[in-house]
């Protein structure tokens, strides 16, 4: 239905919504425009798909990007924003009081907890975030993510001749050794949903060298960060044991902390509502608790962080996997990630939170009750500062 909103005469398509019970005044303008993009977005899709870069590395995507949203008429694109290359925000000025922003930064090395610290999202009184991300996961509005922490560890022993006088070594590789079968044993005490991960970076010189020096990459996740805090003392006390039993010396250092994912309700309602309209090949669960225990998961993101800053959709989204059946971080799945089905499963994604992206400041009182929402769920979780998780 038309009318009148601030000044703006807003039309929308009634014959195509009036055929969809209680469907959204919105949706089929919003899926036209979606739809009329799809093919301007498929080389920026492809672009970027097939010039895979670094984390804060992505100069390709950078440029291709900001490229396409500097060719939209209304848009104000500020790229190498914040004091990272990489990351850029465009503002498209709707002369109302909630302006649009969009912030664009890799998720490895936690680059919105950087725009955090930086203040972008207080620069643009940023009301609510909203996101998506794919996988082979069951399409869900209320993603929970674990809590996570990573560091590096270095043991400090002696050299000597490992065959000649090797009671004159201190052997630093047993020590990591040591501390990895302590928490291989750790493994089976510890609660569902932690997760212990590790690799050896530096194991010794050579054989017949007492090792002086070894080290290793580290990571420790949880449902919550009360949790990771608690499964993180357990994982200092197996590395302190391996320096306690050959005398090494051990140096600990946390590299990069996510807090948990805490989903919006309200948001969630609003994205199931316009995602199940859209013909998904799913519906996802009008049911608030199934949507959430079907989208939790052991994975860990900087939009976590976000989430105790302010209200946060993060909605998960499926789309075939490869041959081989993995999920994200395998290259079967990235393959099947630059695929035409992948491609259209995400302009799908694209019209649902942009119908709650709309509904938000236009709808009475729902922004109220948003941020009531996120207000009453931040007060169940641990309150820490959103920019500096608990390490």
């Amino acid at each position: 239905m038309g009318g009148i909103a601030d000044g703006f005469v807003v039309v929308n398509h009634d014959e195509a919504n009036s055929a969809i019970k209680d469907a959204p005044p919105n949706l089929s303008d919003i899926s036209a425009t979606v739809d009329g993009l799809a093919a301007d977005l498929w080389p920026v899709n492809k672009m970027i798909h097939d010039n895979p870069e670094f984390g804060f590395q992505e100069i390709i995507a950078h440029h291709t990007l900001t490229l396409f949203m500097r060719s939209k008429s209304g848009w104000k694109v500020f790229p190498s924003a914040y004091g990272m290359a990489t990351a850029w925000v465009a503002e498209f000025d709707t002369r109302r009081k909630w302006p649009v922003v969009f912030f664009n930064v890799e998720m490895g090395g936690g680059g919105k907890i950087k725009l955090l610290q930086a203040g972008a999202y207080k620069d643009h009184n940023v009301d609510i975030s909203l996101m998506s991300h794919p996988g082979i996961v069951n399409d869900c509005a209320l993603m929970r993510t674990a809590a996570y922490t990573a560091f590096t560890m270095e043991y400090f022993g002696r050299e000597a001749h490992a065959a000649a006088n090797p009671w004159q070594g201190i052997n630093a590789l047993d020590a990591l050794i040591t501390a990895y079968n302590a928490l291989s044993v750790l493994r089976q005490q510890t609660m569902p949903g932690d997760v212990i991960q590790g690799s050896i970076t530096n194991g010794g010189v050579c054989p017949n060298i007492t090792h002086a020096y070894a080290a290793g990459n580290f990571v420790v996740r949880a449902d919550t960060q009360a949790r990771l805090e608690e499964l993180k003392k357990k994982v200092d006390a197996c590395f302190q044991a391996g320096a306690t039993a050959t005398g090494g010396s051990l140096k600990m250092t946390t590299t990069q902390s996510y807090a948990d994912h805490v989903p919006n309700r309200v948001l969630g309602d609003a994205y199931r509502r316009y995602f199940n309209l859209l013909s998904p090949p799913h519906l996802i669960p009008e049911n608030d608790d199934i949507d959430e225990i079907r989208g939790r998961t052991t994975a860990s993101t900087d939009q976590g962080n976000v989430s105790y800053a302010m209200p946060s959709l993060h909605a998960g989204f499926s789309i075939p996997p490869g041959s081989g059946g993995n999920g994200p971080h395998n290259p079967e799945f990235a393959e099947a990630a630059g695929t035409k089905v992948a491609f259209e499963r995400s302009l799908r994604v694209a019209k649902a939170p942009t119908g709650v992206a709309v509904d938000v400041p236009s709808q009475n009182g729902l922004l109220e009750k948003v941020k009531n929402e996120w207000k009453r769920e931040i007060q169940q979780s641990p309150k820490n500062d959103p920019a500096r998780p608990p390490h």
